[in-house]
């Protein structure tokens, strides 16, 4: 039994008559009649019965109606979802996002672009520092992550260079440095920090501890915060200064003033968009294409390696 031979028997059903569903399918009538015949002979009963004004369906012939339709039907759903998911236009697609780069404008116009293009994808962002990214990323429970690095080449993962980042100061409104800023960094040595753990963004922490180590400055912490938003809530609230990437200035905080330190802006901080080589997901890769017409043509992309 072909869809082919369903196909023709259900115009025969329709038009109750063999030389009418011939017209309509635009296939010859002895070749219509003989597949007919061919899916009686497969099934092992009459399907027709056969009069001088046309045919009528027996009982069988009423029963295989009925369940054809419906299969051809299902048939054709199953072949639009296909072609789909093929495409990316439906699936689902999971984001890390830092906390600090939600509000950068260009990430913000990836997001909605995805949406806007792709608004049947089940589209999930999850705000991650780039520690607890990478390791979902490793373990395959996250499919893409704009994140830090401290390189291109991520073993079992292909990246590309979204944009550079750097460090800025964040003060409270209220503070002396706020009235007076600070234009070197040693000004800072009494001053009190508030720091993120390293254990949640590895890569950036050390980044920015060896960048403090050739200018021979070490901030005196006296708070911690779990990440940006908290850290930049307790300089609102007066507990201390903090030193932040520069994307943290796209989303002003009340009592919070950014300020700009050459000896800040000196530290690269590059920001990645990074997915598992294995992973071949339409959808991801229509995400992953969506970056350059967000980001510009200037992004360095780099295969994974195994391992």
């Amino acid at each position: 039994m072909e869809f082919r031979q369903l196909s023709y028997f259900i115009a025969v059903a329709e038009t109750g008559s063999i030389s009418a569903a011939s017209r309509q399918v635009h296939v010859a009538q002895p070749a219509l009649t003989r597949q007919v015949r061919l899916l009686e002979e497969d099934l092992g009963t009459r399907l027709l019965e056969r009069h001088a004004r046309g045919v009528s369906l027996t009982v069988a012939g009423q029963a295989l109606f009925e369940e054809a339709v419906q299969l051809l039907d299902r048939r054709t759903r199953i072949r639009t979802r296909l072609s789909a998911l093929g495409q990316g236009l439906i699936g689902k697609v999971s984001l890390g996002v830092t906390v600090t780069h939600l509000w950068v404008p260009e990430v913000a116009a990836l997001l909605r672009r995805y949406r806007d293009r792709y608004a049947k994808v089940a589209f999930e962002v999850f705000p991650l520092l780039s520690g607890p990214q990478l390791e979902r990323l490793r373990e395959g429970s996250l499919d893409a992550g704009i994140l830090y690095l401290d390189s291109a080449e991520q073993p079992g993962l292909e990246t590309r260079l979204l944009q550079h980042d750097h460090l800025m100061l964040a003060v409270p409104e209220a503070s002396r440095w706020s009235a007076s800023p600070p234009c070197r960094l040693a000004e800072l040595a009494d001053a009190d920090f508030v720091w993120g753990f390293r254990s949640v963004s590895p890569v950036y922490y050390d980044r920015v501890m060896a960048h403090f180590a050739r200018l021979e400055f070490e901030p005196r912490v006296v708070q911690y915060g779990a990440d940006n938003i908290t850290i930049l809530s307790m300089v609102a609230a007066g507990l201390g200064i903090a030193i932040v990437p520069s994307a943290s200035s796209a989303h002003p905080m009340p009592g919070v003033r950014f300020l700009h330190l050459e000896e800040l802006t000196a530290c690269d901080m590059p920001l990645w968009l990074a997915w598992r080589s294995s992973n071949d997901s339409p959808a991801l890769h229509n995400l992953v294409g969506l970056v350059d017409k967000v980001f510009g043509e200037g992004g360095v992309s780099s295969p994974g390696q195994a391992g």
